[in-house]
């Protein structure tokens, strides 16, 4: 990935921290896969939607994180964010319908780095880790927890970073 979303650390606690996200556009796909695979069965669409895969023909840098929310039982949701200059309301509409584009708020998300593979138990125990160090430092999740993999899929696990998020009240 050659750019990364910005954001500003807000408050940083012992083991995580609350960063503030300006709004942005992400680019998503459902896959009805499990946890440990969803980032590797998204990557392509969403890799083809930047590539020019959309109305306008249009191609966009690669911008991380590559990220991964829980949709039903065994679904989930991956996305990439598009560079935060684009609008909205003029982003091309993708040519795949399984596509989707969601515009997102400017938030604050508390956030937990981890290294090493993406296996179904370890997002689940670093995202358990995450949501105890939150409500133990007195802040209130909002929504599920995701994950970010700030590496490309095809890294070795042992040398992937990774990031466990939940998006909280103001800090």
């Amino acid at each position: 990935m050659t750019e990364q979303l910005p954001y500003t650390v807000v408050r940083a606690f012992p083991c995580f921290d609350v960063r503030h996200y300006p709004a942005c556009v992400l680019v998503q796909v459902r896959v009805d896969t499990g946890v440990g695979r969803a980032a590797a069965a998204g990557a392509r669409p969403l890799y083809r939607y930047l590539s020019g895969g959309n109305q306008a023909g249009t191609s966009f840098p690669v911008v991380g994180p590559l990220l991964q929310e829980p949709a039903g039982e065994r679904g989930h949701v991956v996305s990439v964010p598009l560079p935060p200059d684009n609008d909205p309301g003029t982003v091309p509409l993708p040519l795949d319908g399984a596509v989707r584009l969601r515009p997102v708020p400017a938030h604050e998300a508390a956030v937990l780095r981890f290294s090493g593979g993406w296996t179904g138990k370890r997002l689940l125990e670093h995202g358990r880790d995450l949501l105890e160090h939150v409500r133990a430092s007195r802040l209130e999740p909002i929504g599920a927890v995701y994950f970010a993999r700030l590496q490309p899929t095809w890294k070795p696990g042992l040398l992937a970073r990774s990031e466990a998020l939940v998006r909280v009240t103001s800090a």
